[in-house]
């Protein structure tokens, strides 16, 4: 290593954002670039562990103490070399992935792990900003043509990985504009879109062709593409959420977590909303059912609108802070996360149970809740009871449902014939990005061993 005693001399320093009072006036990136002092000290933390269990943690299997020991080395091309030879979308990764490896870091053992998508981040964005990043096409191409269904984290590096191997690749995309949920489900603040777009522009220029604008029938359609294309790749992702069927689900202003999100990138990227479909916390008190990060996101979206308050409600108890021996190391832990959104505002509620929306003229303005009780049944299960004498009411103008996804449905797919790969949340249903490029990369080597 760079320096063998840099997790002696260093401790984890995570990037610093932008002042609150100055990032929820937009909806750009809330974090600040690192320098490069910053992020050799940072790298030098790695131990270069005899068994490195970050591999171990990250689905896609990062070469993470070598590029770290380049990184604090600064030999920034080599570094890029190993980042990318794993990572199709590591600007994106970078930004947005809970970061596996972290919670397998050795060194988080007894003191604070190293902080590697951070470092990973700072790795990509040198390689760009030093011009390391230049589209590289196949010499030669095969003839083999592969036609790929969604363009998500998983159909990129799919598509990415079939291109790479010489295949003709055509992604078709049902949306406008590309990206799947990462144009779509991810707030600008975490990720602005001319990063995606800066990669999009590199797979094009290295012949993979995009046609948008393109909803292709799970039965009709992939019979038709059959046709055409020696081999197929479904990368749909999992966008049907969970609903919360109780009394009052039908009143106005309560609206799911990726519609509202959807709507706002769309706005933030200028697109013309009619008055009458607009979904808008201005003014309004917000309540977001569901404690994961997509609640987090609808979180900072509504304080960046001008919610008067937001409060996010959680069915299940508050995690611990720390592991518990439940989650021992280095499995990755059900801790307490706190986002860039919540230091901005709002407040949390935990073993909030929501009994029924009450309304007026039609419009949501207030939750019924009781507080959760978890206790085992007879076969040793946890079961959700309600706790007596804990009633009590939430105003809310505007309610988001973030309450996850279902994994989609694909029976009937493979009944045309042979050929026709699943990936991503479509196949493993809703996941972490890191595993949707894990997806996208393996279904990638299975077509490739199935077109010889």
């Amino acid at each position: 290593m760079g320096d063998t005693k840099g997790f002696l001399k260093f401790k984890r320093q995570l990037l610093e954002c932008r002042p609150v009072c100055e990032r929820l006036k937009d909806f750009r990136e809330v974090g600040i670039k690192p320098t490069p002092s910053h992020y050799k000290d940072q790298a030098s933390r790695c131990m270069d562990c005899g068994t490195p269990f970050c591999h171990w943690g990250c689905p896609i299997a990062n070469y993470i103490p070598e590029w770290n020991d380049l990184l604090s080395r600064k030999q920034l091309r080599q570094a890029y070399e190993n980042l990318s030879a794993t990572n199709n979308l590591p600007e994106i990764t970078g930004r947005v992935c809970p970061a596996p490896c972290e919670f397998a870091c050795v060194l988080g053992i007894n003191d604070d792990p190293v902080t590697v998508r951070e470092n990973e981040l700072a790795i990509i964005e040198e390689a760009f900003r030093h011009g390391l990043v230049q589209a590289n096409p196949p010499r030669k191409r095969t003839k083999k043509s592969v036609a790929v269904v969604g363009s998500g984290p998983a159909g990129l590096s799919c598509a990415d990985q079939l291109n790479k191997a010489g295949h003709n690749v055509v992604v078709f995309e049902q949306d406008a504009l590309l990206g799947g949920m990462l144009r779509f489900g991810i707030p600008d603040f975490k990720l602005e879109k001319w990063i995606l777009d800066r990669r999009v522009n590199i797979l094009k220029k290295e012949g993979i062709e995009f046609l948008t604008k393109v909803n292709v029938d799970l039965e009709k359609g992939i019979a038709k593409l059959k046709k055409e294309f020696d081999c197929l790749a479904l990368a749909c992702g999992a966008r049907t959420p969970r609903d919360l069927n109780i009394e009052g689900r039908d009143l106005n202003g309560i609206h799911f977590a990726l519609d509202y999100l959807v709507q706002s990138n769309k706005r933030v990227a200028g697109e013309v909303i009619p008055a009458q479909e607009i979904i808008d916390a201005k003014g309004k008190k917000v309540v977001v059912i569901g404690g994961g990060d997509t609640g987090a996101d609808c979180v900072g979206v509504a304080l960046r609108q001008g919610a008067t308050c937001v409060a996010q409600i959680e069915l299940l108890p508050q995690p611990s802070s720390c592991r518990s021996q439940e989650y021992p190391w280095p499995r990755y832990p059900l801790i307490l996360k706190t986002s860039s959104s919540h230091q901005e505002g709002g407040e949390r509620k935990w073993s909030i149970l929501t009994k029924k929306f009450i309304g007026d003229k039609g419009a949501v303005k207030r939750l019924s809740c009781v507080q959760a009780a978890f206790e085992k049944d007879a076969s040793g299960c946890p079961a959700i009871k309600e706790a007596t004498g804990t009633e009590f009411e939430i105003e809310a103008g505007l309610v988001i449902l973030a309450m996850g996804f279902l994994k989609p449905k694909t029976e009937g797919v493979f009944k045309e014939s042979r050929g026709i790969f699943l990936a991503g949340d479509m196949r493993r249903g809703p996941s972490l990005i890191v595993w949707a490029i894990y997806e996208g990369r393996a279904v990638a080597d299975s077509i490739c061993r199935y077109l010889i």
